[in-house]
């Protein structure tokens, strides 16, 4: 007259371990737009992207502009190491480090987009616009290196990087945000 227990329900009841892939399901979920996990990394990715202008905070900018002095001297010293390394990267394996991240970005979009694999279409959404913001910040370092910019001149480049990089920041959060409205309302509540 009792119900019946069946599979994993009757087994957690009396104390037994589920299967481990089903208790690994459970504990990972790799529906990413609906995790609150993926938006806090989207958030502190952008938000320390647009921080960071080419390795120099953007605080410091500010600070250099208003007082000068040492500040600036540190700001100008910090900007060209930062540059100086950039470039050297770029010149001695730029190429290789091109062809991987190509390789990487089209083989998240055909598992995220081709085979509908949700975490890829994250992941490609997160890593995308960031290699836009590394081809700006690169253009930027390569400028300030041809001008050897200094003073008012590094401030403005620095300035407007950080601009570039925000106008990708808010386009890349809108697009992403749009996607996994549409991702989340599609699955819908059940799954």
């Amino acid at each position: 007259m009792g119900t019946v227990q069946t599979g994993n329900e009757d087994a957690w009841r009396r104390g037994l371990p589920l299967n481990i892939f089903e208790l690994m399901q459970e504990l990972i979920d790799l529906r990413s737009f609906s995790n609150l996990w993926f938006w806090i990394a989207l958030a502190v990715a952008w938000s320390t992207a647009s921080h960071w202008v080419i390795g120099v905070p953007i605080d410091m900018v500010h600070r250099a502009r208003r007082h000068g002095g040492r500040t600036a001297q540190d700001l100008e010293s910090i900007a060209h190491v930062h540059v100086n390394r950039m470039l050297f990267i770029a010149r001695v394996s730029g190429v290789w480090l091109l062809g991987f991240a190509c390789f990487g970005l089209s083989g998240l979009a055909v598992l995220g987009f081709f085979y509908a694999i949700e975490f890829a279409q994250a992941v490609f959404l997160l890593a995308f616009p960031m290699s836009i913001v590394s081809l700006i910040t690169l253009s930027a370092a390569a400028r300030i290196e041809h001008e050897q910019s200094t003073g008012e001149a590094l401030y403005k480049r620095l300035t407007r990087c950080r601009l570039y990089i925000q106008l990708v920041g808010m386009v890349s959060i809108f697009v992403t945000a749009l996607w996994g409205m549409y991702q989340n309302f599609s699955l819908g509540p059940l799954g």
